[in-house]
């Protein structure tokens, strides 16, 4: 038995009938944007939609097989197989047989969780247009959705809504009759309605779902105290998957803040992981690597600094003890920049690859028995702490292949702006 309007969740009335009812989403669907061109020239070949949750990818999958006059069928890939698809095909085939021929739109949810036997099951009818297949997903569709398909679909990119986009959406969802809630539009204050629009984050089921309680609430309570607001909503979680596209993203941007000598940016993007849920262990190993990748010895402290910070954590824990992390991040990103053992480590890596097992200069072995001494080993070799400022000048220490080699090339900030000089003076006199 299916539900009626009225019992039907808000956020299902409210779902968009045509493309001028959609809110956000312009890059799109505003006037001159690719999917609005295609559907107002009744085209639409097979797309993949890729968004986070509450932007409209299921809706705008039924609203292109309705612009395109096309049968739809929807299947979550979380519940259906090959046998759903076959099925699917097959009612696809007589639609397309009969005597008013239709095109059939294939709709699948959470694409990404199909296995590649059940994506290449698709291929073939994709190939040839019997089905126009619409994906659905949250995943980069890069790493999800095999080579084969990916080259079949376009993709269309799906943003979060922004916050003035939500609040119009539950401006207009309260006072709508019927599809709304049919209120006055002043029977909930503004500023309630702008709270809901940013505890949302960008997803608009979200929001209808919190408006629809929110007005409940109200009712049931007699009026709009604050405090039952507060207590209700209590704190909003940000979007934040801890595994997926967005942990990436996030993390890369924390990385490239330090990198980029930025504590603000640094600050903000540690915030946003440890609100999102991110394990603090994981940022705190993160942090140390930045110490070591991007710092290394312009600023050798970077690397202490890094390691007792997260130390500090372990020993304090949440919260209190992020606020260590904060001040690694804001030291970190403080620092003089340098990635010049990064780079000489990676290239004596590949030498090391390239040219295999190069024997020891005879001068620089270790002659623990007479036979070894006898045979040459550390013959002529020169004691450094002997020779003027220590440093035996000229001595060869790499295999006789790479002699003169150089991989280590410091910078000209912080403290290897110093080695830079001493290593100057030792190999000019070399």
């Amino acid at each position: 038995m299916s539900a009626t309007p009225s019992n039907r969740p808000l956020a299902d009335r409210m779902r968009p009938r045509t493309l001028d009812e959609v809110f956000g989403q312009e890059h799109l669907l505003g006037p001159g944007a690719p999917l609005r061109i295609l559907l107002d020239h009744g085209q639409c070949p097979s797309l993949v939609f890729w968004g986070p949750p509450g932007v409209g990818k299921t809706t705008l999958a039924r609203m292109v097989a309705g612009y395109v006059d096309a049968d739809f069928i929807a299947l979550s890939a979380v519940l259906a197989g090959v046998k759903e698809l076959r099925e699917a095909v097959a009612r696809a085939q007589q639609q397309a047989q009969g005597l008013l021929a239709r095109r059939t739109v294939l709709f699948v949810d959470e694409i990404h969780r199909f296995n590649k036997s059940q994506q290449d099951a698709m291929l073939p009818y994709v190939e040839d247009g019997t089905i126009t297949l619409i994906g659905a997903t949250t995943e980069n569709p890069s790493f999800e959705l095999n080579s084969a398909l990916l080259s079949r679909l376009r993709v269309m990119v799906l943003k979060p809504l922004s916050a003035e986009a939500l609040l119009q959406l539950v401006q207009r969802a309260l006072s709508l009759p019927e599809r709304g809630l049919g209120a006055a539009p002043d029977s909930l204050p503004a500023h309630w309605l702008e709270r809901v629009a940013g505890m949302a984050d960008g997803d608009a089921r979200k929001a209808l779902v919190l408006l629809e309680t929110v007005y409940e609430l109200a009712r049931a309570e007699g009026g709009t105290d604050d405090q039952v607001l507060e207590r209700f909503l209590g704190k909003g979680l940000r979007r934040f998957d801890k595994g997926g596209e967005q942990f990436y993203d996030q993390i890369s941007a924390l990385h490239k803040s330090v990198r980029g000598s930025d504590p603000d940016a640094a600050l903000y993007w540690l915030a946003r992981m440890l609100d999102g849920g991110c394990d603090p262990g994981y940022v705190a190993r993160r942090l140390l690597r930045m110490a070591v990748e991007d710092i290394g010895v312009a600023d050798p402290r970077a690397l202490q600094v890094a390691m007792e910070g997260w130390q500090a954590f372990e020993r304090l824990g949440s919260p209190e003890g992020e606020l260590a992390l904060a001040n690694v991040a804001v030291y970190l990103a403080c620092c003089s920049k340098s990635n010049a053992v990064y780079s000489a480590w990676k290239a004596v890596r590949g030498v090391v690859e390239q040219t295999g097992s190069l024997e020891v200069p005879m001068h620089i072995r270790n002659a623990p028995t007479r036979l070894m001494k006898d045979l040459g080993y550390g013959a002529g070799y020169r004691y450094d702490h002997d020779e003027p400022e220590a440093h035996a000048a000229g001595q060869q220490f790499l295999p006789d292949r790479l002699k003169g080699r150089i991989f280590y090339e410091p910078t000209e900030r912080g403290l290897e702006a110093k080695i830079a000089e001493r290593l100057r003076q030792m190999r000019g006199k070399s």
